[in-house]
């Protein structure tokens, strides 16, 4: 089973599984993707992180989900309160295990909001700026990101990944039929639908969106030390998503050519080294999704 990690977007076709429908969003020619936001330079996966993104043109805002125990869709990589960015009610760290221990599926979101993930220096980004932040519910996330875009005069693209895992269903999520189903209500609500692409490392989780969410744009997410041929992951898979999100490493030339052959999109993950962008941009990739989107006003 490919295992969870993060990345990679796009729009929609239209909205599904509703009464009402949106017109498709106009793919961007080249999409400019932040990474949880602009992890590289804000707390990853922050309001902040997004209003950052915003301001540095990025066509789409990357994220990713959890759920809490009374059922509300967070945003946030891991499962848990990680060690890298925590910093308790009682303004203390916690130890690998503690937070290990310190899953958001056993807790109320009232009790997750009063952890901080914003102001304690994170050891692999240096440049990030350090502000007081919580991890956000996605509803209000996206309205945030939807209000603040429209001062810009800007329309957003939103890139969100479904974080699970077989082996981590009704212990550290739902089941992920049921994750789905959560994460859709909220986006479907707020009226994005047709701007949002999901994507996983989990085939269940885009075996279910194609079944049951059929208009609506799938990325399949790889992890670098993938084996399988994109005909073999499409194979296993059932059907042919929108978007092809490797990990950079793993493009080429062939690889491209393939994706063109199955009318794929390609958009790779995660590109921090500007010499890098300018290469996969010109081997013909359909966007990059980076921690550092201020290195795509570069381009």
């Amino acid at each position: 089973m490919l295992r969870p990690i993060a990345l990679v977007a796009l729009f929609v076709t239209s909205m599904a599984c509703s009464s009402s429908k949106q017109a498709p969003a106009v793919p961007a020619a080249f999409e400019t993707q932040g990474h949880r936001g602009c992890r590289g330079l804000m707390p990853e996966n922050t309001i902040a992180a997004m209003r950052k993104a915003i301001d540095l043109g990025v066509t789409t805002l990357e994220m990713d989900l959890a759920i809490s125990a009374d059922r509300q869709v967070v945003v946030s990589h891991d499962p848990y309160f990680s060690e890298n960015i925590t910093t308790t009610p009682e303004g203390g760290y916690l130890s690998k295990s503690a937070a290990a221990s310190r899953l958001l599926y056993s807790m109320p979101y009232d009790s997750i909001r009063k952890y901080d993930v914003g102001l304690k220096p994170h050891p692999d980004f240096p440049k990030q700026q350090k502000l007081a932040a919580i991890k956000p519910l996605l509803a209000t996330l996206i309205d945030s990101a939807e209000a603040y875009a429209k001062t810009k005069g800007r329309v957003m693209l939103y890139n969100i990944e479904i974080k699970s895992k077989a082996a981590n269903d009704g212990k550290k999520h739902p089941p992920v039929a049921e994750f789905v189903a959560l994460a859709m209500n909220v986006i479907n609500s707020k009226g994005i639908t047709a701007r949002t692409c999901i994507q996983s490392f989990d085939l269940r989780a885009l075996q279910v969106m194609h079944q049951q969410y059929p208009g609506v744009t799938t990325s399949l997410l790889v992890e670098s030390n993938e084996t399988k041929t994109l005909p073999q992951l499409i194979a296993a898979l059932g059907f042919t998503p929108t978007i092809f999100s490797p990990h950079f490493s793993l493009v080429n030339a062939a690889l491209i050519e393939t994706c063109r052959k199955e009318k794929m999109r390609l958009i790779p993950w995660t590109v921090n080294d500007l010499n890098e962008i300018r290469r996969l941009k010109g081997l013909g990739v359909d966007g990059i999704i980076s921690d550092y989107p201020d290195l795509f006003q570069q381009l």
